[in-house]
């Protein structure tokens, strides 16, 4: 089997970074040295970085090529997903976990449920017919307050691909949706309900959601309760709700809207994992706390580019830059750290037997730059 040597590159370590040569096939990982070598095959890396592929649990970005205008409904899903992909290959992962939604989600947001049965068949062909680049598995973005939960979610509790269950509520006045003041704001900005629109939909899913929520979490709860899929919450924002999330059996509270429920979260033995797009803007755009603080805290475990890809390799560095971390550190967010909270043990780390998803990129001022990816020994991308 045909290996490939990397050398002079800057190794990202657990620990450290290191100058090294680093030698792999599709078997995996084979060797990893503190030395150059002259080898006339190697690829010499420049002094570019070397790490684990980027992995990424929780992505909206799927969704933008189903439904690339309001309205507009892509009608070739397995493109839609493909598009997808190359989006991911060119930020830098390797894996990742296609959030998709079941449940009719607040306001305007029902076209995610018309595209959940045609993005779940496009990610199952593309994988089936290893037509993608990077590898990807399903997480079931699970809309507590959603009248048709429990229907959509139910042909696909056993599917193969389906590897992490979040639960969120998206009812107004609760969790990401506390302050109603930064929803009224956030419908103004994306324009998707007039304001006489938003007046009534608030007024019926207050009344609703906490219906819906009662009936679904005990029926969810009893349809998870085989599975070996990790759980994750979303938008915790008190300490009642990381309280709720641990006696369901989550594992990692994702975006918590407050330091208090990352706080609360990191002492239960839960991972928190925040969006990257709020490292890079500086701030959440619906009004939550910081990711940067929460970093700073000491109660970040890991990152998630959420709705933009590029965004996790900006953040790493950003992290890097602004809160005085080594790289070596923030990385971990997005590689090892995370292939460990959702039990990927066989990626994720740079040592010899495990996987060899690799990204080497570097850096042009503040801006990280890919410039290849292996995606299990395969070449997917080279600058």
């Amino acid at each position: 089997m045909r290996e490939t040597v990397i050398t002079n590159a800057t190794l990202v370590l657990e620990n450290e970074s290191v100058r090294g040569t680093l030698v792999f096939d599709a078997n995996g990982i084979k060797a990893i040295d503190q030395t150059s070598t002259a080898l006339p095959s190697a690829i010499d890396a420049e002094g570019d970085y070397l790490c684990p592929g980027l992995i990424e649990v929780h992505t909206d970005n799927l969704e933008k090529h189903f439904m690339p205008r309001p309205g507009v409904f892509w009608p070739d899903g397995l493109a839609a997903a493909l598009a997808h992909d190359n989006d991911l290959a060119g930020a830098g992962i390797t894996t990742v976990y296609d959030s998709v939604s079941a449940g009719t989600p607040y306001g305007k947001k029902e076209y995610r449920r018309s595209i959940f049965a045609h993005t779940m068949d496009a990610i199952t062909t593309g994988s089936a017919k290893n037509l993608f680049r990077t590898d990807h598995l399903i997480h079931i973005r699970c809309e507590l307050s959603g009248e048709n939960l429990i229907e959509d979610v139910a042909p696909y509790i056993d599917h193969k691909l389906v590897r992490l269950v979040s639960l969120m509520d998206h009812t107004p006045g609760q969790r990401q949706w506390r302050n109603l003041d930064d929803l009224k704001r956030y419908n103004k900005i994306s324009k998707v309900e007039s304001d006489e629109e938003f007046e009534a939909s608030v007024r019926e899913e207050m009344q609703t959601g906490p219906i819906h929520v009662a009936r679904n979490w005990p029926k969810l709860a009893e349809m998870l309760a085989s599975k070996n899929v990790p759980l994750a919450t979303h938008d915790d924002t008190t300490i009642e709700d990381v309280e709720q999330a641990q006696k369901m059996g989550a594992v990692i509270s994702e975006f918590p809207t407050t330091v208090e429920a990352a706080r609360a979260a990191h002492e239960r033995g839960m991972a928190t994992v925040a969006g990257a797009p709020n490292v890079v803007r500086g701030g959440s755009h619906s009004g939550g706390v910081s990711a940067s603080e929460l970093a700073r805290l000491g109660v970040l475990d890991g990152l998630s580019s959420d709705y933009v890809p590029a965004s996790l390799l900006q953040a790493i560095l950003k992290l890097e830059r602004d809160c005085d971390l080594p790289l070596h550190q923030t990385l971990a967010m997005a590689t090892w750290k995370i292939a460990d909270i959702a039990g990927l043990s066989d990626r994720g780390h740079l040592k010899p037997g495990l996987r060899a998803d690799l990204l080497c990129f570097r850096k042009v001022g503040d801006t990280p730059v890919v410039r290849r990816l292996w995606c299990n020994g395969r070449a997917v991308l080279q600058s």
